[in-house]
Parts: C-alpha cells; sequence; structure tokens
C-alpha cells in the first residue's frame, strides 16, 4: 500500500499567509527535503484524491522569499 502525501507528511498547519476573512487558506506540512500546500476547503475529500503540491524545501522557501519581495 502506497501512502499518500497527507499521511506521508506531518505537522500539517495553516500558513501564516492565510487570508481568514475570505477563508482562503492553506496548510503546509514537510516530509524531508519537501513541503506539501493543501487547500484547507478540501478537507472532506479522501486522501487518495485530495490534491497536494509538493516541492522541494528549497523551492518554498524561494517561493515564500519571492512573495515577500
Amino acid at each position: 500500500m502506497t501512502l499518500t502525501w497527507h499521511e506521508r507528511m506531518s505537522g500539517w498547519h495553516k500558513s501564516s499567509y492565510t487570508h481568514w476573512e475570505e477563508n482562503a487558506c492553506v496548510e503546509v506540512g514537510t516530509e524531508g527535503a519537501f513541503v506539501g500546500i493543501r487547500d484547507t476547503k478540501q478537507h472532506a475529500l479522501p486522501p487518495e484524491v485530495r490534491p497536494v503540491l509538493v516541492v522541494s524545501a528549497a523551492g518554498f522557501t524561494a517561493l515564500l522569499t519571492h512573495l515577500s519581495g
């Protein structure tokens, strides 16, 4: 049985960049050198079909740097 990214990653938490007023929430989790990003509004979907954007930790850092610039 292959684990989903939801099961492989740990420490899922809401991003500090979440826009609460519009319910635009994302969660981030980690697994080794990878970072997962998922939409909190899709929490009811089964893990095997719930989308997770997976990027390298370095790529995630570059994304945050770009967004804060």
